[in-house]
Formats: C-alpha cells, structure tokens, sequence
C-alpha cells in the first residue's frame, strides 16, 4: 500500500515511507551525476573543436535513439518488472560512462567517442525512463501524483543544476575524467537504492494471445492520438523541443559568444545552467499551486507563453546577466509544464498501458530535438550565435498556439 501525506488538509503530496523516497533519492542521486556529463561533454566537445555543428551533433546524437527505440522502451515497459529494469540499465550505463571516463584520462577522447557516448546512453535511457514513469503509480496513490512529480523534479534540478552545475568547473580543475568518473558512481548508487525496491511484479491485465511488441506499440500510439488533450500536448512538447533542441545544443556557444572556452568560458556556462536550475526548483514548489489555481492545461499554456519571452529577450539582447536571468524564469515555467505534462499522462493512460503511452509521447515529442540541435548549429554558423534563442522562440510561440483548442 502506497503511503500518503497530508497538505492543507488533502493528500496532495506523497510521504516518503513506501518506497517513494529511496525512488526520490536514486533519482536524485542519478540527476546529479547526469548533469555533471551533459554539463562537460558540450565543454569537452568545445575543447575538440571549433565547428558549432560538430559540438551541436554531439546533442543531436543524445536524442536520435527515442526515434530508433523510444515506442520499444515502452513496450517493454509494460511488460517487465519495472524495478528490475531500471537497476539493470544503471548498471550497465555506469559500465560505459566509467570506461568513457578512462579514456578521457588517457587523453583518447574524439569527437566520435562523444557521439557514440551520447548515442549509447539514450538508447538505455529509452527504457529507464519508460519504466520510471510507469512504476511512480504503483508506489503512491493517484491523487498524490502531482505531488509526487513535482518533488521529484524539484529534487533533481536542485541536485543537477544548483549542486551540478557550479560544481563542473571545479570537477574539470581536478582532471578532465572527474566529472564522468563521477556519474558512473552516481549510477551504482542508484542502480542499488533501485533494487531495494519492495514493490513486487507490477499488476497488468492479460495480453491477447499471440500478441507482439509491434502491435503493442501500435497500440500505444492510438490510445495518444485518441486522447484529445494528450495528442494537442503531444504536438505542443513536440515544437518546444525542437526549440529545445536548437537552444541547448548551442548554448556554450551562446553565452561565450562564439569565442572559445576557456575559465570565463566556463564560469559563464556554469552560471547559466545554475539560473537555470534555481529557476527550475522555484517551479517545482510552486507547479501544483498554479494548477490548482488554472487547471493543467491553462497552466502548460502560461508556461508556455512565458518562455517564448524569455527566448526573445535571449535572442535580442546578448548580455549574459540577461540570458542568466531569462534562464531563470525559463526554467522556473519549464517545470511548471513538465510537471502538468507527466501528471496528465499517468491521470488518462488505461491500465497497464502507461508506459506505451509515455513512449509514444516521449518519442513523438523528442522527435524534433535532433533536428533542432542541427537547425541550431547551422543558425550559429551561419548568423551569429545568438540566433539559435530567436529560432527557439518562434518555435516555443507555434507550440503555445497549437494549445489553444484545449483552452475553454
């Protein structure tokens, strides 16, 4: 039985008893060792070359596997011990990212180890994250889930930006390999909170016979198509993403200036993505409040509208201390959507076929990220490098729009 708390006199938050916090901690844990990677790879790239499409392909290559894989990740999802797989592909990502770690220190690190490095982990990543959000339900009740998503975004952005972020400098002063040394520990850490999981085979409704992973898919794909307010989100998060894309791919290049990295490089790097992140965690204590005061769909729609702005004021004036504060509201409004986001998915998807249906979602809407990292390696190419925060902004303005049928 799930364990509840109580807030303001209704039980919209989870307690930490049931296994929900250990699930909170090995996530958290886990955030904190991603974010130190995804914070040093864009800089390690930077390093290796000073091509902006070469150092934007590294994060094209980390989105390509949910198109190759993410409707598989899902199937699958639903079919194993979600538990069970989620401590298994830990183990095997802290396998790569420490063998990645060693060649770094022997100085054999590419530009195509990147690729393949980036190209590896998400391919795991389809399945753990599918498997994540199909378990959340079985460890809290329903009416907590919102709660519950917004603690665990909040935990994570609090480790992976406020604790990861300005923490990355430093790491890289002690030794380029530290900071993916690092996440391989995270991994095992988390990978063993994981497994103490107490929560049993997860309870489906029998599959018909003869049926396959294929159909299964399939399958999920129509449920999201016939949902009306998850396909409309579904096509929102789709055009953000591929803003998304463009944005982070060249935010080095950004908040540099297009000059090569060096200490004040990477401080303002550092800088932008902990605004960020404190932003982000701002969001998550505050994302059920706005929901309750607008409903999810008007909330995902403010949050939305904000970001465009916050994109437009990056693109139009290239001063760090305004990109740092425009990534501050950025992420705050980011969580508020996310948390809305995954909420609703885990509230409308049938039993037994929610991680299909996050699948379908999550590899629809990743989609567009790829092709937004390349749109926005070229744009720096090409225009200048604060170009890639205009192209995110007009992109972001399309997804607030597509939402309007879903605003009564």
């Amino acid at each position: 039985m799930a364990a509840t708390g109580t807030v303001g006199g209704t039980r919209a938050a989870p307690a930490w008893r049931g296994g929900f916090g250990r699930l909170w901690t090995a996530a958290v844990v886990s955030r904190f060792g991603d974010s130190l990677r995804t914070a040093a790879l864009p800089l390690l790239a930077a390093s290796l070359t000073d091509d902006p499409l070469l150092i934007a392909s590294v994060t094209a290559c980390g989105f390509l596997p949910w198109l190759l894989f993410g409707l598989l990740g899902g199937a699958v999802a639903d079919r194993v011990d979600q538990r069970r797989a989620m401590w298994a592909v830990d183990l095997v990502r802290a396998g790569l990212v420490a063998a990645f770690a060693a060649a770094v220190a022997l100085g054999h690190a590419t530009i195509a180890l990147l690729l393949v490095l980036a190209f590896a982990l998400t391919t795991l990543q389809t399945l753990f994250d599918n498997a994540a959000t199909a378990l959340l339900p079985a460890l809290v009740p329903h009416e907590t889930l919102a709660g519950a998503n917004a603690r665990l975004m909040t935990g994570q952005q609090l480790a992976g930006g406020l604790l990861a972020g300005p923490a990355v400098p430093v790491l890289l002063l002690a030794g380029p390999a530290v900071p993916y040394a690092a996440d391989a520990v995270t991994y095992l850490l988390a990978a063993l909170l994981i497994a103490s999981l107490r929560t049993g085979a997860p309870e489906r409704p029998p599959r018909p016979a003869g049926s396959t992973l294929r159909a299964e898919m399939a399958e999920g794909l129509a449920v999201l198509r016939a949902d009306r307010a998850l396909r409309w989100l579904c096509t929102a998060t789709t055009l953000c993403n591929i803003g998304m894309g463009a944005l982070i791919a060249t935010l080095v290049v950004h908040v540099t200036d297009g000059r090569p990295t060096g200490t004040a490089g990477n401080t303002a790097y550092a800088a932008t993505i902990t605004a960020y992140a404190l932003g982000a965690v701002a969001g998550g204590f505050l994302a059920r409040r706005i929901a309750e005061r607008t409903g999810r769909i008007r909330a995902v729609f403010l949050a939305g509208a904000v970001q465009t702005g916050c994109l437009v004021l990056m693109g139009t004036v290239p001063v760090l201390a305004v990109s740092i504060g425009a990534m501050a509201v950025f992420g705050f409004m980011g969580t508020v959507w996310n948390v809305q986001q995954t909420t609703l998915m885990q509230e409308r998807a049938p039993e037994g076929m929610l991680g299909r249906i996050a699948a379908a979602f999550r590899t629809l809407a990743v989609a567009g990220a790829p092709l937004g990292a390349l749109l926005g390696g070229a744009a720096a190419a090409g225009l200048g490098p604060h170009t890639p925060a205009l192209l995110a902004a007009a992109l972001f303005a399309l997804a607030v729009a597509s939402l309007t049928p879903l605003i009564n």
